[in-house]
């Protein structure tokens, strides 16, 4: 319990991922054909329009790994007080984020883009917490 009390901020941005992560990630699996149909069209006037499946399959592993450390971390964190695992983690998830965004810009979709970039912000705050 010391630990949840000593890192609040960290263990609640943690939970923002693994939720986020987890969600998209299982979208992706449970939902390839629409997803890769949507990307298809989304990117069909990009350099990216005869690698979409190999980039959404790059992205949902991203993701499912990124979610995995985060969710590892927010055990270690909570039970050792050891956030090495979490901030792999955020790593991982500012990465996706990245990923993503530069698809975003790449498809000139700019509303998707700011999106993205909402996401970030704690994302990066969150390595730079366990980084201290």
């Amino acid at each position: 319990m010391t630990n949840v009390l000593n890192y609040p901020t960290e263990l609640l941005l943690l939970l923002f991922l693994i939720i986020t992560f987890f969600q998209s990630a299982l979208d992706k699996i449970l939902d390839w054909k629409g997803n890769l149909s949507w990307l298809t069209g989304h990117f069909s006037q990009t350099p990216f329009k005869n690698i979409v499946p190999l980039l959404l399959g790059t992205v949902l592993v991203t993701e499912m790994v990124a979610a995995i450390f985060c969710t590892t971390g927010f055990y270690l964190l909570t039970t050792e007080g050891d956030g090495s695992i979490a901030q792999v983690g955020a790593i991982l998830s500012c990465l996706a984020l990245l990923m993503l965004l530069f698809g975003q810009r790449m498809a000139k979709d700019y509303d998707g883009a700011r999106t993205i970039a909402i996401y970030f912000v704690p994302a990066v705050f969150l390595v730079f917490l366990l980084h201290s």
